[in-house]
């Protein structure tokens, strides 16, 4: 995996890519340099990370951008290269998986073995039902590995899954299925949340009863009996053992090659206030980039034991729960609870120690919440931390204040790094593969991953000065890996990321470059705030407010004024035990701003809240309420975690003379 071929040999031309040689790791820049240089070369070492049933006729086609294919002409199948090929070199009695899941009070470790028999027999089951290759298949399904084994069924059989968060309500789930036309769904009956069972099968059926597409088979539904118990519809549904029981074992289903530009997934994405889009993935790139990131960036070989602290629902699950440690040989550690109240704040160094957790990734807003509710920590004090190495970051902007707590709590280094579903996987990172430096500038999100051409530009397309704040965009080309287009979408697809900036893959973020080629994500473009002429991110100022001890955590976002255009305001939650007044901590705050940042944030609206609203995955949503605070008709997505939030939000920015007259937000409500 690390090998690279020395003909190539030019770390002096990083400078052209804004980093001097001098800055940073050799094996870095001349892995970098190629991949952006010479491409081909590059990836066609590395798809030997693979078994393939054909090998490609060609690594790059790029002779339609940006529908850029690569491994032209090569077949191969994600559930052989998952399961089939650790079993056949003798690694089947390794754990693949471990589902620890105090809300049911149930760790269970399975073995790639163990997988594969479950796996073939429900692809055999599926085959019988008369899924075959280019079938969707929609699954809505709870942090089980039941959810992993339909994702492998239905890929060795060379269909394609889209999984759904099982957060989503009836309405929400519906919408998906209207746009993807799947065969069958399948799901749980429940799931479960603290205090709470969520009734998956009823909203399954509403959703089908209200949609216009009908899959032609039954649905498979995983009885989830130890949580609730339910009658099936004998006409509308089929139990998974039934399932299973179709499958002939003298006769496993084998893998279906497909090619590698052909589809292996949608993932539908609708950010905090877009319609939702279906992201569509093919395969052999894709598995490429999964199998060397997770060594380059994170660390992890065979065998190690990996946590992504996500959901099967969102793109981490796919990346790095499933695939990529798959793929690899590692373990994969699926953790069906919350960091603070299943039972208590202890819930992640339990993981770390008692799963031996070599590398982890999650949200900033995880550990927020455990800093929150154990700011001594004498819940995870009991707890050896030694197998850790390094805790990444990504998905939100993570303030200095929460990542040295991270490091100084959990005694590794805190990385962050920046990716979007759109990407697969990391764009800049830093990477314990490529012995770079674990102490990256303030607030950076790394260097460019290999094969990205990161670049600031203007509003005209002029690149900016280092330092200078603009949109980030990716240089055409773009590394395996990356959607292939939008489901039934390709003109949103070169309109929404292609049209602003042409030869260059728009982002949507805004941040600068230093002068030694680190990149700073600031914001979403939107969340940039316009005072008076000067361009201030939201999280510079967040950061700043953060630096108060008696600060927790906030959210800044632009409302606009008569004389300035836009000033920030800012909404933030006190630490637990504070006991200072809102106007003697405002104030503290205030002065602090015109310390660090000065004056010109102009930066006096403020006041405190007991809670910010997010979606289910951690991200703050500063556009919500910036639109609401401008008495503006606000339509909250179904992954908002707590919508009920917006009662206080609405107290708070009437407190401070705006969301005057506001009507209440709408929301494809989460279920109760």
């Amino acid at each position: 995996l690390t090998h690279l071929s020395t003909q190539f040999n030019s770390t002096g031309d990083s400078s052209k890519y804004g980093m001097p040689p001098e800055a940073h790791s050799a094996k870095y820049l001349e892995a970098y340099c190629k991949s952006v240089q010479n491409p081909t070369a590059f990836w066609q070492e590395l798809g030997h990370l693979l078994d393939w049933d054909r090998p490609w006729d060609q690594v790059l086609d790029n002779s339609q951008p940006p529908f850029t294919k690569w491994y032209v002409g090569g077949y191969l199948n994600a559930c052989y290269n998952a399961i089939d090929r650790h079993i056949l070199a003798g690694r089947g009695d390794n754990v693949a998986l471990i589902h620890d899941s105090p809300l049911t009070n149930v760790v269970r470790k399975v073995t790639y073995r163990e997988l594969y028999e479950q796996v073939v027999q429900l692809a055999g089951g599926l085959a019988k039902m008369g899924v075959t290759k280019g079938d969707r298949v929609v699954i809505y399904m709870p942090l089980i590995p039941e959810t992993i084994i339909a994702m492998l069924a239905i890929v060795r059989l060379g269909a394609i899954h889209s999984v759904v968060f099982g957060g989503f309500a009836a309405r929400e789930l519906c919408s998906r299925i209207e746009h993807v036309e799947p065969k069958l769904v399948i799901a749980a009956n429940a799931g479960v949340e603290p205090g709470r069972v969520v009734p998956y099968l009823d909203i399954l059926h509403s959703a089908i009863n209200m949609s216009r597409w009908k899959p032609p088979q039954r649905n498979i539904i995983f009885m989830r009996e130890q949580v609730a118990l339910h009658q099936l519809d004998d006409q509308a549904d089929l139990r998974w053992d039934s399932v299973l029981a179709m499958s002939d074992p003298s006769q496993p289903v084998a893998c279906v090659p497909i090619e590698a530009n052909e589809p292996f997934y949608i993932l539908y994405t609708s950010g905090t206030t877009d319609k939702p889009k279906g992201v569509l993935r093919t395969i052999g790139g894709h598995l490429v980039t999964l199998m060397y990131t997770l060594k380059m960036i994170y660390g992890i070989q065979p065998g190690d034991t990996w946590w992504a602290a996500s959901d099967m629902g969102w793109v981490v699950g796919h990346s790095y729960i499933c695939y990529g440690p798959l793929c690899l040989g590692a373990t994969s550690v699926m953790y069906e609870g919350k960091p603070d109240r299943t039972p208590d704040p202890g819930q992640y160094f339990r993981i770390i120690d008692q799963h031996k957790v070599c590398s982890i990734f999650s949200v900033p807003t995880s550990f927020r919440v455990i800093r929150r509710a154990d700011p001594e920590i004498k819940y995870g004090k009991q707890y050896s931390l030694k197998s850790l190495r390094a805790i990444f970051i990504a998905g939100e902007h993570c303030d200095y204040e929460t990542k040295a707590w991270i490091q100084k709590t959990f005694k590794v280094p805190a990385l962050n790094h920046w990716w979007q579903t759109e990407t697969g996987s990391a764009i800049t990172a830093t990477c314990l593969g490529f012995q770079q430096n674990l102490s990256p500038p303030m607030y950076s999100t790394g260097l460019p991953l290999v094969g990205y051409d990161v670049k600031i530009l203007k509003k005209d397309g002029t690149e900016a000065a280092p330092t200078e704040l603009g949109r980030i965009v990716l240089k055409l080309p773009l590394p395996p890996g990356n959607m292939a287009t939008l489901y039934k979408n390709e003109e949103l697809y070169r309109k929404l990321y292609f049209q602003k900036f042409p030869g260059y893959y728009d982002t949507m973020d805004a941040g600068y470059k230093d002068e030694r080629g680190y990149i700073f994500v600031t914001a979403r473009d939107d969340d940039v705030i316009n005072v008076a002429g000067h361009r201030l991110s939201t999280s510079s100022l967040e950061d700043a407010v953060l630096r108060h001890p008696d600060v927790v955590d906030v959210a800044v976002f632009g409302v606009p004024e008569a004389t300035k255009g836009q000033v920030p305001l800012c909404l933030y939650i006190p630490v637990d035990n504070c006991t200072k007044t809102d106007a003697k901590l405002s104030t503290e705050i205030i002065t602090l701003i015109r310390e660090v940042v000065g004056p010109i944030a102009a930066f006096r609206l403020i006041t405190s809240v007991k809670n910010l609203p997010r979606t289910r995955s951690g991200k703050t949503m500063r556009k919500a309420m910036a639109d609401f605070a401008r008495n503006e008709r606000v339509v909250l997505p179904a992954t908002i975690d707590d919508a009920s939030v917006f009662v206080e939000i609405r107290r708070a920015l009437q407190h401070l003379g705006y969301a005057m007259t506001a009507p209440d937000p709408i929301v494809a409500k989460l279920l109760d």
